[in-house]
């Protein structure tokens, strides 16, 4: 398949920086290669720290002496708007697009990928015009008008899991602030990235407010260190996410960090199989494990095991493997052959140490071409075996039983991780009465999604900050506090 022909034509031989597409620095590229069929799809421009010396220059131009910052609200949401409504005439297009290149099935990347990214704008949207973005403070000690402005230049780096819609909820609340950005997208999956400067620059965004450079992993350290950048928003691996910390901590750089989890999903003794296993199946190997939020640990009452297993083992056994452009397919392959091999290590380990396998464990038949593992559940796991603790990122998932609340707890709690969590009960109250006790940004009583007006983030590993919701807003704003004189603060009143 040529993705330039039939899916969108791309200039990938230039960056998007200042509002235009230039050309990089150097000549060096990327290969976007297919995760489906092993063939190369398209050829990126490499970007180099002098291609980030001067998206910074832009973003920082457009910020220090641009429009962009000094518009109202009400101007910045009507662009973002028409970004939207860009987004919705292009979702096909979209959805196409990331599963040619990062192999999400079609129809969860038109579900996940393409409608949930402009969803999410669309919450940023409707939040905007309730965020406090100013207050009068009257006290015995003084008066203020305290202001929350833009924090400046954000350096925003995203993975290939979610590419459009992580670099959006970063972006949309970045640029609604007031903020500019260069996005830093993954190499992987970096036409999607080109494709939405494209509807940015269609949407009429002023020149420079967002710039996107395609870097490795030390020009993109280059970015995050660049003293023109006062804000680093970055989602990725915990390692990744220690290291950019640091780099951040030496200049005392703001920084969000969105990082791994390994979620658990609570069973309770009387939870409902019926309502829980169709919960497993769409949110514990979506996107074929690759999803931060998964629920990997199934922590289950004891009197539930063995049904549990036979039921896993047959939901298992009717999900279609292959092809991400076939609608009917939920399992596709891992996004490269790195990525398999790393899944498969964990794998190859944990058998090795002699941990049940309950179904899979393998490659999948008749699948020669392309990067495919079998979904794979182990069962009545230690809950201290690497394979329990450490984030795989593929589609592997460990049972762990219990005979009391206060042990599905401790096990549940028991990670270097706290991103999410589901709790499964007959009474949705005495689910949330366990949930409350979970030490995770998100706990989804029988499997309700807090959806996208409720803030994400983690506990403990997971990271620093939150993103969406109102509180979304919080990580690109500075507050100012203005002492005024009693008449001049009763005019702004």
């Amino acid at each position: 398949m040529s993705v330039q022909t039939e899916l969108w034509q791309g200039q990938f031989d230039k960056l998007f920086i200042g509002g235009g597409w230039v050309n990089p620095a150097t000549q060096r590229t990327f290969e976007v290669v297919s995760p489906a069929t092993e063939e190369p799809l398209a050829r990126i421009a490499e970007g180099s720290e002098a291609d980030i010396d001067t998206a910074v220059a832009a973003a920082r131009a457009a910020f220090d002496r641009g429009p962009w910052p000094r518009t109202e609200l009400t101007e910045r949401i009507a662009v973002l708007t028409r970004v939207s409504e860009i987004l919705a005439d292009r979702q096909d297009e979209v959805a196409r697009l990331i599963s040619a290149e990062m192999g999400c099935p079609i129809t969860l990347s038109t579900r996940m990928q393409s409608m949930g990214t402009r969803l999410l704008l669309d919450a940023f949207l409707e939040l905007a015009p309730r965020y406090l973005w100013s207050d009068i403070r009257r006290s015995v000690t003084g008066n203020a008008l305290v202001t929350r402005e833009p924090v400046g230049v954000v350096a925003a780096v995203v993975p290939w899991n979610a590419p459009l819609q992580i670099a959006m909820i970063k972006l949309a609340p970045a640029l609604l602030a007031g903020c500019t950005a260069v996005l830093k997208p993954s190499p992987e999956t970096a036409m999607s990235a080109y494709l939405l400067a494209e509807i940015f620059e269609r949407a009429g965004l002023p020149a420079g407010v967002v710039n996107v450079v395609v870097a490795g992993r030390e020009v993109s350290e280059h970015l995050v260190r660049h003293r023109g950048v006062d804000k680093v928003s970055f989602t990725g691996s915990t390692a990744a996410g220690r290291r950019i910390a640091a780099i951040c901590g030496q200049d005392l750089r703001r920084v969000t960090l969105e990082l791994g989890g390994k979620s658990a999903a609570v069973l309770l003794d009387d939870a409902d199989l019926d309502a829980v296993v169709p919960v497993i199946r769409a949110l514990s190997l979506r996107n074929t494990g690759q999803v931060c939020s998964n629920k990997t640990r199934i922590v289950v009452a004891r009197s539930l095991r063995d049904e549990l297993y036979d039921r896993l083992r047959d939901m298992v056994g009717s999900m279609p493997i292959g092809d991400p452009f076939d609608p009917t397919t939920e399992v596709g392959p891992l996004v490269t052959s790195a990525q398999r091999e790393r899944v498969e290590s964990y794998i190859a380990q944990a058998r090795s140490e002699g941990t049940q396998v309950i179904v899979g464990g393998g490659r999948p038949e008749g699948l020669d071409r392309g990067w495919y593992v079998e979904p794979t559940i182990f069962g009545d796991v230690d809950p201290d075996a690497r394979i329990a603790q450490e984030e795989v990122f593929g589609p592997v998932l460990t049972v762990h039983t219990f005979d009391t609340e206060a042990e599905a707890i401790d096990i549940a709690n028991n990670s270097d991780y706290g991103l999410n969590g589901s709790v499964f009960a007959a009474d949705p109250a005495h689910a949330l009465a366990v949930a409350r006790h979970i030490r995770t940004g998100t706990v989804e009583v029988n499997g309700t999604p807090a959806g996208f007006f409720a803030p994400l983030g983690g506990f403990k590993n997971s990271g620093i900050g939150r993103e969406a919701g109102l509180e979304g807003f919080d990580a690109y704003i500075e507050c100012k506090s203005y002492g005024l004189p009693q008449p001049l603060l009763d005019t702004l009143a």
